[in-house]
C-alpha cells in the first residue's frame, strides 16, 4: 500500500465522508473538456479526489498548493507517493528547490504552460491565492531586484513591519492584511523597486487566465470536529513515516523567513531539533497549528468560493 493510500485509510471512521464526497464528484460527471477546480483545507482527503476524477476521466492532476511545490517536503506536506504519480500526471509537484524563487506569479506561468499541454487538468490544492490569481487576473509585476529584497529583510529584522508599513502608500496601506508580515514586506518591495504601490498595480489586473465560468469548480468544507480527528492520525502517521527526518535533513540551512519554511509543521519539529521543546510537545504543537491552518482555510474558501459546488 503507498503512503498516500496509508494516509487516506487512516481513520476508518472518517472515510465514509470522504468517499461520500468522491461519489458526489464523480456523480456530477464534469465536463470532461472543461478544466476542474478542487479546493479544501488541509487533511480533507483532496488529493485523493483528484487523483480519482483524473482516473475517471482521464486528466492530469496540477498541485495548487504553495507547499506541496518544495522538493524538501514529502511527508510533511502529505505529497502525493509515487505510486499515485504513477496512476496518472502529476504536475508542479516537488519541483522547487529551497535556493528557488517561487510565489504566485511563477506558478501561474507554469500553469499557462500546462493549460496548453493539458487542458482539461485538475487543478487540486489550499492556497486560495493560487486560485484567485488563475480564475480572477494577477498584476504582471516585475521581479523583485536582489538588493531590494536583502534591504527589506533587514528593515524586518531590526523594527518588524512597522517600517514597512510606514513608507506604503495609503491605498496599498489601506487593503493590506498588516498582520501578515510577508504580505507587508511584499507591498513595500514593489513599491521600492517599481516605484507603483501594489494597490496600484493590482488596479491594472490582466484578464484571467482561466475565468471561473470556464471551469468546473468545487470546495471541501468539511466540519471542523471531522478535520481535528483526520489531523491529529495524519499527524501522528507523519511523525511514523519520516517527517522528523525531512526536518533534520533541512536543519543545516534552516530559514524560519523563507517560503518553504512555512509547511506546517515544520517550525515545530526544527524547534525540537534544536533542543528548544521535547518532541511530545513538538507534535502537540504542530497538530494544533495544522488545525488553527485548516480553521483559516475554511474562513477564507468561505468567504471566497460560495458561488463553488461544495463537496463536503
Amino acid at each position: 500500500m503507498s503512503e498516500n493510500r496509508a494516509r487516506f485509510n487512516v481513520k476508518a471512521s472518517v472515510m465514509p465522508e470522504i468517499a461520500k464526497a468522491r461519489d458526489a464528484l464523480l456523480a456530477q460527471a464534469p465536463d470532461v473538456a472543461r478544466p476542474v477546480l478542487l479546493a479544501g483545507p488541509t487533511a480533507s482527503g483532496k488529493s485523493a479526489l483528484a487523483l480519482a476524477l483524473a482516473q475517471a476521466q482521464g486528466r492530469a492532476v496540477v498541485n495548487a498548493d504553495a507547499l506541496q511545490v518544495y522538493d524538501m517536503w514529502q511527508v510533511l506536506t502529505a505529497r502525493p507517493d509515487a505510486d499515485d504519480c504513477a496512476q496518472a500526471p502529476h504536475l508542479l509537484y516537488g519541483c522547487v528547490g529551497a535556493a528557488q524563487d517561487w510565489s504566485v506569479g511563477h506558478w501561474l506561468r507554469e500553469m499557462r504552460a500546462i493549460l496548453q499541454q493539458h487542458p482539461n487538468p485538475v487543478i487540486v490544492g489550499g492556497t486560495g491565492l493560487y486560485f484567485r490569481a488563475l480564475t480572477e487576473g494577477l498584476a504582471d509585476i516585475p521581479p523583485t531586484p536582489a538588493k531590494v529584497r536583502a534591504e527589506a529583510d533587514a528593515l524586518l529584522a531590526q523594527g518588524g513591519i512597522v517600517p514597512l508599513l510606514a513608507e506604503l502608500d495609503p491605498d496599498t496601506a489601506a487593503r493590506i492584511d498588516r498582520q501578515n508580515p510577508a504580505r507587508v514586506q511584499r507591498a513595500w518591495e514593489v513599491q521600492r523597486s517599481t516605484g507603483q504601490g501594489l494597490a496600484a498595480w493590482q488596479d491594472n489586473t490582466p484578464p484571467p487566465l482561466l475565468p471561473l465560468a470556464e471551469t468546473s469548480a468545487f470546495v471541501m468544507l468539511p466540519p471542523p470536529d471531522w478535520s481535528a480527528a483526520r489531523i491529529a492520525t495524519r499527524f501522528e502517521l507523519m511523525m511514523a513515516q519520516g517527517a522528523l527526518d525531512e526536518a533534520r535533513a533541512v536543519l543545516p540551512y534552516w530559514d524560519a523567513r523563507a517560503p518553504w519554511a512555512k509547511a506546517i509543521g515544520a517550525p515545530e519539529l526544527i524547534a525540537h531539533l534544536q533542543g528548544h521543546m521535547s518532541l511530545p510537545e513538538a507534535i502537540a504543537n504542530a497538530t494544533l497549528a495544522t488545525r488553527q491552518y485548516a480553521k483559516r482555510q475554511r474562513t477564507w474558501f468561505r468567504a471566497r468560493m460560495s458561488g463553488w459546488a461544495r463537496l463536503l
